[in-house]
């Protein structure tokens, strides 16, 4: 996987491939960290952080551009059967993994905008970066599971103009020490944040499975990352929001994540790994959150040494 050129003194740029003649940022699905039922190995039931933090290190050490960790605060019993239960704290997880790797970046896959304060979000994921040398990208949806919301006490109903409000909130606010916002469900001035983050841009990055989530990265993320959904209706939401005065508006391109819902097998079908990759760059991917076949967090490491075998 050969390392995209880098800005003099900076040693944190992405790595990428070049698939097919476009550029291409490959990251993956961290193994451990959540457990959907029917959809994890048997292998990440007695799961340690001394193996995610294995996986981390092979993936840094490869070229891999981050590893995900998703969120949920609490889980209903009768939801976890099927949305699963298990769902480690993305603050923490990251702080550990940053200090055993370098490169690789952290990306929340996702945060729930309705279940934090904007400036809480800055102050934790601020000092994160901090703590990680630059390297974190927020994935941030409005969220869906209401029996969460309530169970919180979080406002349900309005959480998609709430969402909408924490995450301009959010870009005026992570890398500054003084942030100042006045918007309809949250206002500040006369404040202080130390440590904000590093980055003069955190990466905002939007999950969702609908076309709305798409129209909100194309509005105010950095990136779009979505789950649940196939590569056709994938390409399909990409091709209509390209057609948009809002996508023509932008002034940066808008970071396309895409996950592959069959799991590839490098190490046994080193062919079958590129057409899934291939589906998705077709779709309209310019970078792919990568789920892999593993047996063991042994095999997962040599998956993810296949895969780029299999890509070269």
């Amino acid at each position: 996987m050969a390392a995209a050129s880098e800005a003099a003194g900076d040693t944190l740029g992405p790595a990428t491939v070049s698939f097919e003649g476009k550029p291409l940022r490959i990251g993956v699905t961290t193994p451990v960290l959540t457990m959907l039922p029917d959809n994890h190995a048997s292998w990440e039931v007695n799961g340690t952080i001394e193996d995610v933090a294995e996986v981390a290190k092979a993936a840094d050490r490869l070229g891999y551009s981050h590893v995900s960790c998703s969120e949920h605060v609490i889980i209903p019993t009768e939801v976890g059967a099927v949305r699963g239960s298990r769902y480690w704290d993305p603050l923490a997880t990251f702080g550990y993994l940053g200090a055993v790797t370098t490169r690789v970046r952290f990306a929340t896959n996702v945060l729930v905008l309705g279940y934090h304060h904007p400036l809480e979000i800055a102050k934790r994921y601020g000092t994160l970066d901090q703590v990680t040398g630059g390297r974190v990208t927020l994935g941030l949806g409005v969220g869906s599971l209401k029996e969460e919301f309530d169970l919180l006490g979080a406002p349900f109903e309005d959480r998609g103009a709430r969402g909408d409000d924490a995450l301009r909130a959010l870009r005026t606010s992570l890398s500054t020490l003084r942030p100042e916002y006045d918007g309809p469900f949250y206002a500040y001035s006369d404040v202080v944040v130390d440590p904000c983050a590093r980055q003069e841009r955190v990466p905002l990055w939007i999950g969702g499975r609908t076309q709305r989530s798409l129209r909100r990265a194309v509005d105010l993320g950095d990136g779009w990352v979505p789950f649940g959904l196939g590569a056709d209706d994938m390409g399909a939401f990409i091709a209509k929001a390209r057609e948009t005065p809002a996508w023509s508006a932008r002034t940066h391109p808008l970071d396309l994540v895409l996950t592959n819902n069959r799991p590839a097998d490098p190490l046994v079908d080193p062919d079958g790994a590129r057409h899934i990759i291939g589906r998705l760059v077709q779709a309209g991917a310019t970078t792919i959150q990568l789920r892999l076949i593993h047996h063991s967090r042994d095999h997962y490491i040599e998956q993810l040494e296949a895969m780029i075998t299999a890509l070269g």
